[in-house]
């Protein structure tokens, strides 16, 4: 059976499950804000425990990464995204899902093949241009400055 790519188009168009962008964008704002909001709230806590400035930003990031491993690793992390979509990509958050959840999921092929393989599969290329980016912008800074 032959099927043009207009008539595919159509089929595809008209199958293809329909998205609220408001109410999906109002969720991710909603999931985003409250992850930022928890960690400006640990940063406040670690302050009034007596740490400086630094030493409170870097516990902040240290809980939000162990959280958001932990939520993975129950299950939890995923209930978590399926309503908050891109709101759970807050960086620090998003990032450790990204690397706790091949983790877990290959873990059973063993700790060499299977873990530790794996786990970089999706934040490998974050890392990557993440490094790249920063050292064109460091390239760019420097030549400027």
């Amino acid at each position: 059976m032959e099927i043009s790519n207009a008539d595919y188009k159509r089929l595809a168009d008209r199958l293809a499950p329909r998205s609220n962008t408001p109410v999906n964008c109002g969720k991710a704002f909603a999931v985003g804000g409250s992850i930022c909001v928890l960690g400006q709230a640990l940063k406040h806590l670690y302050l009034s425990l007596g740490t400086g400035e630094d030493p409170a930003a870097l516990l902040c990031s240290v809980s939000l990464i162990f959280l958001s491993a932990l939520l993975t690793g129950l299950g939890l992390y995923d209930n978590v995204a399926k309503h908050g979509g891109a709101g759970t990509l807050v960086p620090i958050t998003g990032f450790a899902n990204a690397v706790a959840a091949p983790a877990i999921e290959f873990k059973t092929e063993g700790w060499v093949t299977g873990m530790a393989v794996k786990m970089f599969t999706i934040a490998g290329p974050v890392i990557v241009y993440g490094t790249l980016s920063a050292v064109l912008y460091g390239v760019i800074y420097w030549a400027f400055r």
